[in-house]
């Protein structure tokens, strides 16, 4: 008897939310049914947990190719932030994969104030300011280069040029006025001085007065993160990251971030 409500309970659990799957299905029919048998998963084995619910009138704006990879990420909450990012930025699905292979969520989680990280998967990259649009590193894999020892700057620049709406993809949103400046080795104190310069010339001769404050981005192959600090006034519009010629190694990125969250919630 107690089994056969209980039969009776969960199919009505799965009805339900197919029902709500449906009235859902107007404007997205292919992934509110997904995330609805992922709901049906939960109800019966309990192992999808903090899923999006198919009742909130959340709305999906992705191609069936695009959630069939999604659904692929096991992190909910990295997930949730490629998701954001594809409809924002309208990704197609080989920009969304390249995005994750990169491992931009954890390259900008690396990159904002430890607090916010979690803002990630709710908003996605939010720029409030200058710093909120850096990413550090920069990943250039498409590039095309060949592994060697060292390539010379007019290499890099020659073929930064001839993959340009790539690398203006990679550099991202959020920008106004922007001096880049690429840099082969480690950078050096005269470097950063040198493109203060560049930013008081174009915020000084070249940028209207309604625009924003011009950003200056040293590209470099190794900076010293203490030098780059004393060298720079605190308010100042200058990033120096680093750039990778190659994907990084993902699973490594992601010990690290775990590590470093960690380190933080015990110094709390």
């Amino acid at each position: 008897m107690g089994e056969n409500l209980q039969e009776n309970k969960f199919f009505e659990n799965v009805a339900q939310i197919l029902n709500s799957a449906r009235e859902n299905a107007k404007t997205a029919v292919n992934i509110t049914m997904v995330y609805a048998y992922y709901e049906i998963g939960e109800t019966e084995f309990s192992q999808f947990e903090n899923l999006p619910s198919v009742g909130t009138g959340r709305k999906f704006g992705l191609s069936w190719s695009h959630y069939l990879f999604l659904m692929r990420i096991k992190n909910i909450d990295v997930r949730h932030f490629y998701e954001i990012e594809s409809v924002k930025n309208n990704w197609s699905l080989k920009e969304l994969k390249r995005q994750f292979d990169s491992a931009l969520y954890e390259r900008l989680a690396f990159s904002i104030e430890k607090d916010r990280v979690m803002e990630l998967s709710k908003k996605g990259q939010v720029i409030e300011r200058a710093s909120d649009a850096i990413k550090d590193p920069y990943i250039l894999e498409f590039l095309g280069l060949e592994e060697k020892p060292a390539y010379s700057e007019s290499e890099l620049e020659s073929r930064i040029i001839d993959h340009l709406q790539e690398f203006l993809m990679e550099m991202g949103k959020g920008f106004t006025f922007v001096v880049i400046d690429l840099k082969i080795g480690k950078l050096k104190h005269q470097d950063l001085g040198q493109m203060q310069m560049y930013v008081n010339y174009y915020d000084r001769y070249e940028k209207s007065g309604e625009e924003n404050p011009t950003i200056g981005i040293l590209l470099c192959n190794e900076k010293s993160d203490s030098m780059v600090e004393l060298t720079l006034p605190k308010d100042s519009n200058i990033y120096a990251s680093k750039y990778e010629l190659y994907l990084p190694d993902k699973k490594l990125l992601q010990e690290k971030l775990i590590e470093w969250l960690e380190e933080e919630n015990g110094n709390e």
